[in-house]
């Protein structure tokens, strides 16, 4: 007979907390979504110490960024405008005196040789 109250009394504490527990529980959502809201939640615990690292790291270096950037963003924008393909050169490249390089992938043709100021083309008559 003990047995027999220990499992009734065991049914009647469960079954409140059982109720409870559905009643958290939001209409609808499945085990998969709770699995993956518990996941995401966990990552982002995982994460948060990073994160705030990386905050502190850029409000140590965000206004000296700032500053290159004023004094190089003209100079920058300029070199952009200049050159109407990146695909079309190597990456730069550091001589050992400190010049950097960038080399065209396919060296342009050899323009036209000019003629001399002196030699006056055939038909032409020099006034």
């Amino acid at each position: 007979m003990r047995p027999i109250l220990v499992i009734a009394l065991g049914l009647m504490l469960t079954a409140p907390l059982a109720a409870t527990a559905q009643e958290e529980e939001e209409p609808g959502r499945s085990l998969m979504e709770r699995g993956a809201e518990l996941f995401l939640k966990g990552l982002s615990q995982e994460v948060e110490p990073a994160l705030r690292d990386l905050r502190d790291m850029a409000g140590k270096v965000g206004p000296s960024v700032l500053s290159f950037l004023e004094q190089m963003g003209p100079a920058l924008a300029d070199l952009a405008d200049k050159v109407e393909d990146w695909s079309v050169y190597e990456m730069p490249e550091m001589l050992p005196n400190g010049d950097i390089i960038i080399r065209r992938k396919t060296p342009l043709p050899d323009p036209a040789p000019e003629q001399p100021a002196d030699e006056v083309p055939k038909g032409l008559t020099d006034i």
